[in-house]
């Protein structure tokens, strides 16, 4: 079993940054793929960012591209997600999200182990 902490949202302006965190714990990762979603009120869940955990190639949705930028310690089995220029459009509860696949997935139902959350209100 896998147990996911997110910590680090809050509310900020337009234009600024946030830096989310997610911790790991229980079993080892292997091959696997850490992932960043998001869902809006009244919206689906939205994949946002992907990295794989042992060769760490990264993975964007277009709409944060430039943005955002994932990157993982194997260290300390963590997954971040930097978030620069927030716009009042990323509102939302961004979620952390692991599968065991040698490919990468961007679907939520793709995903095994899920966090509780942590609330992104970014204000215009």
């Amino acid at each position: 079993q896998v147990q996911l902490v997110e910590s680090g949202g809050g509310l900020v302006q337009a234009g600024g940054s946030l830096r989310l965190s997610c911790a790991a714990s229980g079993r080892t990762f292997g091959s696997s793929y850490m992932a960043w979603f998001r869902q809006a009120p009244g919206k689906e869940r939205e994949f946002v960012s992907a990295v794989n955990w042992i060769g760490g190639n990264t993975y964007y949705a277009d709409s944060v591209k430039g943005r955002f930028t994932i990157s993982r310690d194997n260290t300390k089995a963590a997954v971040y997600l930097q978030m620069n220029s927030l716009k009042p459009e990323d509102t939302a509860v961004y979620y952390c999200a692991a599968v065991r696949r040698f490919t990468i997935a961007t679907m939520f139902a793709e995903y095994d182990y899920w966090g509780q959350g942590t609330q992104v209100t970014v204000s215009s």
